[in-house]
C-alpha cells in the first residue's frame, strides 16, 4: 500500500510540473474534456470502487483544492470526512477478543468426533476421560459442544446398530439361499438352487433343476450338511425368501442342527440382499454372455464361474479380497520387475491374472 501510494503522489507531483508548462487555453479545454467525461461516468457507475491509495491521494488533493471547487470530486465531503473517521478508528482499535473460553485446538475438534463414531457406546464422560489418558484436558461440556456441532447424537441414540452393523457382527454365523433361474437355448428354464456363506462370501452351487419340487429342494440341503461336516457348527441363521419351494421339510433339515431360519419381509429383495447382488454378478459377468444348452452346461459353466468368484474374484465388502485369501500380498516394489500372467476361464469369457514367477 505505501509504494503504490508514493507511486500516486509522484505521478500527481509530475502531472503538475507538466501542467505549469502548457498554455492556458490548452489547459482550460482539457479541463472541459474531463468534467464530460466524469459527468459521463457518474451517469454510468453507481459507486466506484477506489483503493486506499485512491483515497489517500483525493483526500490530499481535497486540502489544496478552494472548498468552493469540491463538488468536482465525485465523492462528497462527507465521504472524505468518513475516510478519516476509519483511519483514525482503524489506528487505535485493538484486535478484539472472543469472550469466553478459547477454543479448542484443530486436533481435538477431529478426535472427538472421531472416537464417538468409532464408539457409539461412548458418551461425553466417557471420551473425556479417554482424551485424559492421551495427555488431553478438556472439559465434558467442551467434548458435547463439539459433538453436537458435528451433528453427532448422545451415546444412547448412537448405541442403537444398524442393519448393516448387525450383518457384519453376525456375518459369521449367517448363510443366506435363493433360487437363480436360467432359459435355456430351447427356452427351458432351469432353477438353480445356490448358497453363500454371508462372512467370506463363498457361494456353493446345490443343484439345478426345471422342476423345484419341495422334496427335491429339502434333499439338496441334506446334502449340503453333509458336505459342511461339522463345519455346519458355525452357522447360527439362514435367511430365505417366502417362495413356495421352501417347505416345512427343508426349514427342519436346519433347525435339527441349531440353525434358525429367517424369512424376508413379502416383496422385499434387499432383506437378502447378499444372495440377489451374486444374482446380479454372475448376470452380468457370466450368463447375460453367453448361450445355455441344457442344465448339464449350466452346471459345468456355473462350477468354473463359481471357482473364479471364490478363489480369484475380488469382492468389495471384503476389502477387495476373494473369498479363500485372508490377507492381501505385499504390495509390490519395484513395477520393473512385476510380469502379470493372464489364465483364461470359461473360454477367454472371463480372466485372471497373477504374476510370472
Amino acid at each position: 500500500m505505501i509504494l503504490s501510494f508514493g507511486y500516486l503522489v509522484l505521478r500527481q507531483v509530475l502531472h503538475l510540473v507538466i501542467l505549469g508548462l502548457r498554455g492556458e487555453r490548452s489547459k482550460e479545454i482539457e479541463i472541459l474534456v474531463l468534467r464530460h467525461q466524469v459527468a459521463v461516468l457518474r451517469c454510468q457507475v453507481h459507486r466506484p470502487d477506489l483503493a486506499a491509495a485512491d483515497r489517500a491521494v483525493l483526500a490530499a488533493l481535497s486540502r489544496l483544492l478552494p472548498r468552493r471547487q469540491w463538488p468536482t470530486f465525485f465523492v462528497t465531503p462527507a465521504t472524505l470526512l468518513r475516510w478519516h473517521r476509519n483511519l483514525i478508528a482503524r489506528k487505535w482499535t485493538y484486535p478484539r477478543q472472543r469472550p469466553g473460553r478459547p477454543q479448542a485446538r484443530a486436533e481435538l475438534r477431529t478426535l472427538v468426533p472421531r472416537l464417538a463414531q468409532e464408539n457409539p457406546t461412548w458418551g461425553c464422560r466417557r471420551i473425556q476421560g479417554e482424551l485424559a489418558e492421551l495427555g488431553y484436558r478438556i472439559a465434558a461440556s467442551t467434548v458435547w459442544a463439539i459433538l453436537t456441532k458435528a451433528g453427532i447424537d448422545p451415546a444412547p441414540r448412537r448405541a442403537v446398530p444398524t442393519w448393516t452393523q448387525l450383518l457384519t457382527t453376525q456375518a459369521k454365523g449367517i448363510l443366506a439361499c435363493d433360487f437363480l433361474h436360467v432359459d435355456t437355448i430351447g427356452l427351458t428354464r432351469i432353477y438353480v438352487l445356490f448358497l453363500m456363506e454371508i462372512e467370506t462370501r463363498r457361494v456353493r452351487i446345490l443343484g439345478a433343476t426345471t422342476n423345484p419340487t419341495g422334496a427335491w429342494v429339502a434333499q439338496q440341503a441334506r446334502n449340503l450338511l453333509m458336505e459342511l461336516g461339522e463345519r455346519v457348527e458355525r452357522f447360527r441363521f439362514l435367511i430365505r425368501d417366502r417362495d413356495a419351494k421352501y417347505t416345512a421339510m427343508f426349514d427342519q433339515v436346519f433347525t435339527a442342527e441349531g440353525i434358525k431360519i429367517i424369512r424376508t419381509p413379502p416383496q422385499a429383495p434387499r432383506a437378502n440382499a447378499y444372495a440377489e447382488r451374486w444374482v446380479r454378478t454372475v448376470r452380468r459377468e457370466c450368463l447375460d454372455r453367453m448361450l445355455i444348452y441344457n442344465a448339464r452346461h449350466l452346471l459345468t459353466t456355473l462350477g468354473q464361474y463359481v471357482a473364479h468368484d471364490n478363489e480369484h474374484r475380488p469382492h468389495q465388502g471384503r476389502d477387495q479380497r476373494p473369498p479363500a485369501l485372508e490377507t492381501l500380498p505385499a504390495p509390490v516394489t519395484d513395477l520393473t520387475t512385476v510380469r502379470a500372467r493372464r489364465r483364461k476361464v470359461l473360454n477367454g469369457l472371463i480372466n485372471e491374472y497373477s504374476q510370472a514367477a
